[in-house]
């Protein structure tokens, strides 16, 4: 099973992808970030993000260490009659609540977002290109980019695939209400033909709430995109990997930031630097 010329797990019964896809999953499972698996195997996150891709082999002593750190046994997670990871387990073993485990999509905090969403509009609402499309996009960037840098949610706001990309869900009550307590405006334009839906700030933001990291990130995503039209911004967002590896309408996970290659990598990996 394991060719001590190569080094590299070689298995004819599953796939270089099924093997990746399998830890992946296993990973999920157990509750551990691709971070947290990377350190205790001992490579780097980007090296087990291409794993799991299937685009990296991996050698004996790492895919044991794996086995020990996620407690599965190898010759069933190797078989392809296992597609139950109950049945890859050496032992069942219960799974205990974790606080201090980062969740995925903790829920929206609201004045955060009223606060990204009100300072991407004093950067760009005079922009005859801002409709709600663009704008849309620009909040999914904010949101998946300082994720990817910081392991750490922006908003927290969810965003599901659709077919003009990705569409933050469940704010349009959070924008009737700072309509209605008039800190914005939704106007109906005329651009280029077409009907626009575009939002006004009538106040500032609070710049307290937002920490110079976090303003950095929307600051780098208005000046790279702002100036993109509805069209170009949207099919920039179709080649963004979380987007692809979404089925259409369903969420998409922050976790896939991770899976990101330039140019929409937005952190450097220590393997960038070599």
């Amino acid at each position: 099973m394991f060719p001590k010329t190569e080094g590299t797990i070689m298995n004819s019964q599953i796939s270089q992808k099924e093997l990746g896809q399998r830890l992946s999953d296993y990973r999920k499972m157990k509750g551990l970030t691709q971070d947290d698996l990377a350190k205790n195997i001992g490579i780097s996150r980007s090296s087990l993000a291409q794993i799991e891709l299937g685009n990296r082999s991996i050698d004996v002593f790492e895919f044991r260490k794996m086995a020990m750190t996620l407690g599965f046994s190898l010759d069933r997670f190797l078989s392809s009659g296992y597609s139950d990871h109950n049945e890859w387990t050496e032992q069942p073993e219960p799974v205990e609540e974790d606080n201090n485990i980062r969740i995925s999509v903790p829920e929206l905090k609201v004045n955060k977002f009223k606060n990204v969403l009100l300072y991407l509009l004093e950067c760009c609402a005079a922009k005859p290109n801002v409709g709600e499309t663009v704008l849309n996009k620009l909040l999914y960037f904010c949101d998946f980019n300082y994720y990817e840098i910081y392991e750490e949610h922006l908003t927290t706001a969810r965003y599901k695939k659709m077919p003009y990309g990705p569409v933050p869900q469940l704010i349009e009550g959070i924008i009737n209400q700072m309509i209605a307590d008039k800190q914005l405006q939704r106007i109906k334009t005329e651009y280029h033909g077409f009907t626009q839906t575009r939002y006004l700030p009538l106040v500032k933001s609070d710049l307290t709430q937002l920490s110079a990291a976090e303003k950095t990130v929307i600051d780098d995503v208005v000046r790279q995109m702002s100036d993109w039209n509805a069209n170009q911004i949207s099919e920039y967002s179709h080649k963004d990997l979380p987007w692809q590896a979404t089925d259409d309408s369903d969420y998409i996970d922050y976790e896939l930031a991770f899976y990101r290659r330039p140019p929409y990598s937005v952190r450097i990996y220590p393997e960038d630097e070599d």
